[in-house]
């Protein structure tokens, strides 16, 4: 160990509670700028993630973001549906190789209800064109001619482990996204329970917290409603639903598959200039970048923000190392008059402040590993963020190097004034 290192670490030890103090405030800084930048990336992976395999995602004319928002990310809800003729129309088309169409408008104790064809699951795909998996049981019947398999359901991972449903339980949907849970009770389509017959294995994406039924499941539970609550007086039992028309009459939008995507472009404008409806196509891809765009912005504004909480942990060091200058005074003398030069005692202070920067790093790292493994089951369970604890990023090691460049630089500060102190100058302070 050389002298100068030995002489920083004895020093620090001497004032061992303000040098814990000063390297909490930038642990502190550094957890809340790493921390940023770790959900911002993990935000970004995952919702790239989402989606993959599917060309076009078509609704009615609306903006693509919301469009995309609300039809793959289950955020928002639509201003209008699609009807069933345009479904229908585009599923004929020559370049279309599979469609997929969702209907959206019930949920479950606060999850999406997915009314959905069973080919879902045969063609959805999301991260690198990985399928959906059952962990358990199968899919629901798709368009069945008895009851019984009219009221299947197919639920996420994120729904079975939060309220542990298992196989064969039966459980009650909900009209609207405010039905369930502190909703109205009156939105409740409890005369039509539902039977659990498929758990899917996790995937990362927002089905873990969804459930999937039929299009005609989602028929048959509103044959006695109109305008979004219970028809007065009427009254229709499950085992009579089927004598009632369940063909969809509408769909929230489609997920489109084509034979090439080099049609990708020519069947999105012939979709978007369909005269019998106004549709949007739009490719999700591009879409997501479009919001990146959006959010880029704040993004930023995050960042500058953690940025200036950094600065201030390192004014705080420079403050209390400049601080500590008067009490050693007499210390830094002595050591010139034991030999040392200038120039070691400029290296003395700088050291000491590079220290607690990489003191106030290490920690801070520390920090942020393990307010992960506290939160990530939470960030998953409520908002379907996969934050990850794996080794620093690209971008967090050029903010870890920055702040490291920004302390050395800062040290500056506490040992240009060492190195101005003289001999006598030490000597002579009273105390």
């Amino acid at each position: 160990m050389s002298p100068v290192l030995g002489l920083s670490l004895r020093s620090i030890a001497n004032r061992r509670l303000s040098v814990a103090l000063t390297v909490i405030a930038v642990a502190l800084a550094v957890a809340l700028l790493t921390g940023v930048e770790r959900v911002r990336t993990d935000a970004r992976a995952g919702f790239a993630q989402t989606i993959s395999g599917t060309d076009l995602v078509v609704g009615a004319r609306s903006g693509p973001v919301q469009l995309l928002l609300y039809s793959v990310f289950h955020l928002g809800n639509a201003t209008n549906n699609v009807s069933w003729a345009s479904i229908e129309h585009m599923a004929t088309l020559p370049q279309v190789k599979w469609l997929v169409p969702i209907a959206l408008g019930d949920s479950h104790r606060g999850h999406r209800v997915i009314g959905t064809r069973a080919a879902f699951f045969e063609h959805y795909r999301h991260g690198e064109g990985r399928a959906l998996v059952f962990a358990q049981g199968r899919s629901f019947a798709d368009a069945p001619e008895q009851v019984a398999g009219l009221f299947e359901v197919v639920i996420g991972a994120e729904v079975a482990v939060r309220h542990g449903y298992r196989i064969g339980q039966q459980i009650v949907l909900s009209h609207g996204s405010l039905g369930g849970e502190g909703g109205p009770r009156f939105a409740d389509h409890a005369d039509k329970p539902f039977t659990i017959v498929g758990i899917l294995a996790r995937s990362g994406t927002p089905v873990d917290r969804a459930l999937l039924v039929s299009l005609e499941a989602i028929e048959a539970i509103h044959v006695d409603w109109h305008g979004g609550a219970p028809i007065p007086g009427v009254k229709i039992a499950p085992e009579h639903v089927r004598k009632f028309d369940l063909q969809p009459k509408s769909a929230t939008a489609a997920l489109v598959g084509l034979d090439s995507r080099t049609a990708v472009f020519r069947v999105q404008r012939q979709i978007n200039t369909y005269p019998g409806e106004a549709l949007t196509a739009i490719l999700p891809g591009a879409t997501l970048q479009e919001l990146w765009g959006l959010v880029g912005v704040a993004e930023k504004a995050l960042l500058a923000v953690s940025a200036l909480v950094v600065a201030v942990g390192l004014a705080g060091m420079v403050a209390m190392v400049v601080a500590s200058l008067g009490e050693r005074r007499r210390e830094l003398a002595i050591l010139r008059a034991l030999g040392a030069s200038p120039g070691q005692v400029f290296a003395l202070l700088a050291v000491e402040s590079a220290l607690l920067a990489l003191a106030g790093i290490a920690l801070g790292l520390a920090l942020l590993y393990g307010a992960g493994a506290l939160v990530s089951p939470w960030l998953a369970a409520e908002h379907g963020l996969q934050l990850s604890l794996g080794w620093p990023r690209a971008g967090e090691w050029r903010l870890l190097g920055a702040v490291l460049a920004a302390s050395l630089i800062a040290s500056l500060v506490p040992a240009l004034r060492a190195y101005r102190y003289s001999l006598a100058d030490g000597m002579s302070v009273r105390v």
